[in-house]
């Protein structure tokens, strides 16, 4: 799984920034800033949190189907 590009994606199509989508996420900014720098991959946990929000955005369904959710 190529989580720096996914993020990377979601943040372009919602267009916000690292700061925002921790907040929607309800983590740090650091976790995400880590994410989308290959620094971390997100646990299990954060893994389910992010697909769940992916569902929730509409217009985030071409991301759930290019990465396979």
């Amino acid at each position: 799984m190529d989580y720096p590009q996914m993020i990377r994606e979601i943040r372009t199509i919602l267009n916000i920034s690292q700061e925002d989508l921790a907040r929607e996420l309800h983590i740090s900014f650091a976790t995400v800033n880590r994410w989308e720098n290959a620094k971390a991959t997100p646990s299990k946990m954060a893994q389910r949190t992010l697909i769940d929000f992916c569902k929730k955005n509409k217009s985030l369904q071409s991301v759930l189907d290019r990465y396979k959710f």
